[in-house]
């Protein structure tokens, strides 16, 4: 009987389990290079049919990976917006607080 490979690399937090675990794994530089490899070949048409449907079954996975990476980077701007709003508006009213305590 054999172990499980517990040396496997996980999948990085916000990957989706649709995915491949190879593109799952993936940095959004790295989807997005092997994406435009991808495009590329499609583009040239010298493939055959299956390895063109290969290529494009291949290029929606990089594609959706590097959408979850765009997903998370707006997602960490907005909090960190809201942030920085809050903190804004917490010391504009310290502020306020402030000058009427001197009135």
């Amino acid at each position: 009987m054999t172990e499980p490979n517990t040396d496997a690399p996980t999948a990085p937090p916000g990957a989706s389990p649709d995915l491949p675990a190879d593109v799952s794994a993936l940095s959004y530089e790295q989807a997005r290079d092997e994406l435009v490899q991808v495009v590329a070949r499609l583009e040239a048409g010298s493939e055959p049919l299956e390895a063109s449907l290969a290529l494009w079954e291949r290029g929606e996975a990089l594609a959706a990976r590097c959408q979850q990476w765009l997903d998370g980077a707006r997602q960490r701007l907005a909090a960190a917006q809201a942030g920085a709003a809050g903190a804004t508006t917490t010391s504009d009213d310290a502020a306020a607080d402030t000058e009427e305590d001197d009135a």
